[in-house]
């Protein structure tokens, strides 16, 4: 097959999504692959290694997409890459659909076939494809938040941590998955007060046996958000569903509850955000403030530390890549049940409830196309 690798294009977006280890594993299989000319730099990596690793280098994105049977991306393509996306041309990469209503039109329009990392679902409802990177903006979030409460930058003048004498800071976090535990495991590992909310209860047995003194648990619902909201320095928003737009459990009219100088990160705002007043920002720009609660909502948050989130992205997904390649989507589909899942625009025609759901779309069956 001939794989295609373009440099990532959205603001501040340094991660690519092959390393020339990944790029070497697919050419020894006599997979033909092509790199964007510094499409790795940000990440580390050179248009060398990726030479020695068997690659060949293609000096623009429209050369990458015109010749490629499957693109292997990092982020949803942009509107500049919508017309270059080929009919039955497979794309591999984070779509996130449900959250953003003209990429969903445009991906139709392309009639390519779309297959989501964040929907590749193992049979125990893990989500192998989005684990990685949830890890790494669950710690993040931690990070920025931490910053954010600084009083330069309008937060709230809080050390997480505190020092002898001074109570330390309150971290809430909305979910307890993959994001919210690392997220609780940073917080608590810099010496704030934890608290972990999830609708479940067994989820939450778990985090209470695993966590630190400094962390508990409670139950969510509006009543205890409420409660909960008002004594918090920092409040993560780490809640998913699946290829739909994430509930929204912190409204506007919440803001007015929450001390000045209070941060919100909410790591959902690619699924639409769990934070009402939340909005998609950028690495360049990345808060705002409304009611004096400062809001961080950098959509692609692992971008930031493109080394680490790379590496672990292709370690994660090169097993799918290499499925896809050897096998073709449709039978790589049809014999792999997970990855099927991840299948969520087919030739113009949505086949994935979620996305469907979102902008009240027909729902075609899956079936019809791998039978």
């Amino acid at each position: 097959m001939i794989i295609g690798v373009p440099k990532e294009i959205k603001n501040n977006e340094n991660r690519v999504a092959l390393t020339p280890a990944g790029a070497y594993e697919l050419t020894k299989r006599n997979h033909t692959v092509y790199i964007q000319s510094t499409a790795g730099e940000g990440s580390g990596f050179t248009d060398e290694e990726y030479k020695e690793a068997g690659a060949n280098i293609l000096p623009t994105i429209e050369e990458v997409y015109g010749i490629a049977e499957m693109i292997i991306k990092v982020k949803e393509p942009i509107a500049s890459e919508y017309n270059l996306i080929k009919e039955d041309q497979l794309v591999f990469t984070y779509f996130h659909f449900a959250s953003y209503e003209p990429l969903t039109d445009a991906m139709i329009a392309s009639k390519a076939v779309c297959l989501a990392y964040e929907t590749v679902e193992n049979p125990d409802r893990s989500l192998p494809l989005l684990v990685p990177m949830s890890e790494v903006a669950g710690r993040m979030a931690i990070q920025e938040g931490a910053k954010y409460l600084e009083k330069p930058v309008k937060g709230r003048g809080v050390l997480l941590g505190g020092v002898p004498g001074v109570s330390p800071g309150r971290v809430l976090i909305l979910g307890g998955g993959i994001v919210g535990t690392q997220a609780a495991k940073m917080a608590a590992g810099l010496g704030a007060e934890v608290t972990i909310m999830d609708i479940n209860l067994n989820r939450l047995r778990q985090l209470s046996d695993i966590m630190p003194a400094n962390v508990k648990t409670i139950y969510s619902n509006e009543y205890n958000i409420r409660n909960e909201i008002k004594t918090s320095d920092l409040i993560v928003g780490a809640v998913l569903i699946p290829g739909a737009k994430a509930p929204s459990l912190v409204t506007r009219e919440m803001l007015k509850e929450m001390r000045a100088g209070t941060v919100l990160v909410d790591v959902a705002v690619d699924q639409g955000g769990c934070i009402e007043t939340c909005k998609p920002t950028t690495h360049e720009d990345p808060t705002f403030i409304v009611d004096d609660v400062v809001h961080y909502c950098v959509a692609n948050m692992p971008g930031a530390v493109p080394y680490t989130s790379t590496i672990a992205l292709t370690n994660a997904t090169l097993p799918y890549a290499i499925k896809l390649a050897d096998k073709g989507w449709k039978k790589a589909c049809q014999e792999d049940e997970t990855l099927k899942k991840g299948l969520n625009v087919i030739n113009g025609d949505v086949v994935y409830k979620g996305v469907a759901d979102a902008f009240d779309l027909e729902l075609k069956d899956v079936e019809d196309y791998l039978s």
